[in-house]
């Protein structure tokens, strides 16, 4: 029997509870624009107090994160941390719906994203131990495909709702009965997993495999998803101290100078469409699905073009497209020439945003791969937990700095100060020396970039 050869494995409870995340990826897809522009909306929130919102759940998610995925480790049972998860997220989403006030509506983000926390530290975990690890890279990117794939036809399913279904009814009752909706499809996840998540017959040691960290990443740029990035920050808890080099602490600042930019464009950009440009709710979606399916469908070609080329220059030259994409946004008369709210507008952002999303296909799986040939084997579950705290800690606080730069100055100043920062981490990384090698074919080479897959590429919740 050929022991490379992949068995083939008859549909099972095991292998099918995958899918207890599509009706949650979903819920995403429609929750990432539908939360700010219902605070919008319904209680008249200013573009500092979106932006708030929008963090508000990465706020509980970051400690609750390692709290949930420690705990899942000293308990036998992960099946019951992850349906809980499920639940509750559908519970809290339900009612930011009913909310009746701005600060109810805050507090309820806070505790989605408490809710959350769990589902991506366990749920990795669970799909590891319940997989050969031969198969580890395959099965991972399969599991984001489903979240990619439910994240776009939520934002689809969120244009059509608000533009066709919703059509007859008022604005703010078409967009509480939508989330109310997402909450009952993160419920629908937690009966799902329930009945197809079967305990795991031997446990993996987190430490091990924190390098796949980055395949369970999600498509959109928004604090929101900070939750599908930190499975590894437990590392910085664990790790025995010790000096980091000079380079990996340049690469981490630069790293954090240009997640600020990112987020200092992103933070305010609901209100950007719905206010400035005066975008209809089903406009936005339009932009968002844009971004999504741009970044899910490119995730992989990216892979395939960092594996032959250098991360660095893929990197940097990523960097340099976002930061003219962003300027881009800046050029006035292409809103007068267009008119404002009108179909042609709406169009070219999407455009513009989509060629965002590609740029962060490549981004994300470049700045994975330069990371881990900056430091050595035994170093990359530090670095990658480094890399998430950094970029989780960047993206809440550029996600505030834009919207009060918005507020405060304008939509031109807080979007040119945001490409700046892009540019700025740019020039950080460039003098950080990089060398390419090569290893022996086919053998070698087999075997170096089947272990580099495993930590750069990410299938498909603000960046």
């Amino acid at each position: 029997m050929d022991i490379k050869a992949r068995v083939s494995v008859r549909p099972s409870s095991n292998d099918l509870w995958f899918l207890a995340y599509l009706p949650l990826a979903i819920t995403d897809g429609i929750a990432t624009p539908l939360i700010p522009l219902l605070a919008l909306e319904h209680f008249g929130a200013s573009a500092f107090a979106v932006t708030i919102i929008i963090g508000a759940s990465a706020m509980s998610q970051v400690p609750f994160t390692i709290l949930w995925g420690n705990l899942s480790d000293r308990v036998a049972h992960r099946k019951f941390f992850l349906v809980g998860s499920f639940l509750a997220t559908g519970v809290a989403i339900i009612l930011i719906a009913l909310a009746h006030d701005l600060i109810t509506y805050f507090w309820l983000n806070v505790a989605e994203g408490l809710a959350s926390a769990a589902s991506a530290p366990i749920g990795t975990m669970l799909l590891l131990e319940t997989r050969h690890k031969r198969w580890w890279p395959q099965d991972i990117g399969l599991f984001g495909l489903i979240s990619g794939l439910g994240t776009t036809v939520g934002l689809g399913l969120g244009f059509v709702w608000l533009f066709v279904i919703g059509g007859n009814q008022t604005v703010i009752s078409a967009m509480t009965a939508l989330l109310i909706l997402a909450g009952a499809l993160a419920i629908l996840s937690a009966f799902i997993a329930a009945a197809w998540i079967e305990e795991p017959l031997a446990r993996v040691e987190r430490r091990s495999v924190a390098e796949l960290i980055n395949l369970h990443r999600g498509v959109l740029e928004r604090v929101r998803h900070y939750r599908s990035r930190v499975l590894n920050i437990v590392e910085l808890t664990r790790a025995p101290a010790e000096r980091l080099p000079r380079r990996e602490i340049v690469f981490l600042a630069a790293l954090g100078v240009m997640t600020v930019g990112f987020d200092v464009f992103y933070g305010p950009f609901p209100v950007f469409l719905a206010e400035t440009l005066q975008f209809r709710n089903s406009d936005v979606f339009i932009v968002y699905l844009a971004a999504s399916a741009a970044s899910t469908a490119l995730f992989f070609h990216s892979g395939k073009l960092v594996e032959w080329a250098s991360p660095k220059f893929v990197f940097l030259q990523s960097l340099a497209g976002r930061a003219v994409l962003m300027l881009l946004f800046l050029w006035g008369p292409i809103y007068i020439a267009f008119g404002l709210g009108s179909p042609y507008l709406v169009g070219w952002i999407s455009i513009l945003n989509a060629l965002l999303g590609v740029t962060w296909a490549f981004i994300s799986t470049a700045s994975t791969m330069f990371l881990i040939r900056l430091v050595g084997r035994t170093s990359r579950g530090r670095a990658l937990g480094l890399y998430n705290a950094v970029a989780g800690a960047g993206g809440l606080f550029g996600t505030l700095l834009g919207g009060y730069l918005f507020v405060t100055y304008g939509w031109h100043f807080a979007y040119l100060i945001g490409s700046i920062a892009v540019v700025v981490g740019m020039g950080m990384l460039a003098p950080i020396p990089y060398h390419m090698f090569t290893l022996p074919r086919p053998a070698g080479r087999h075997r170096h970039w089947r272990s580099v897959r495993a930590l750069a590429f990410r299938p498909p919740r603000r960046r």
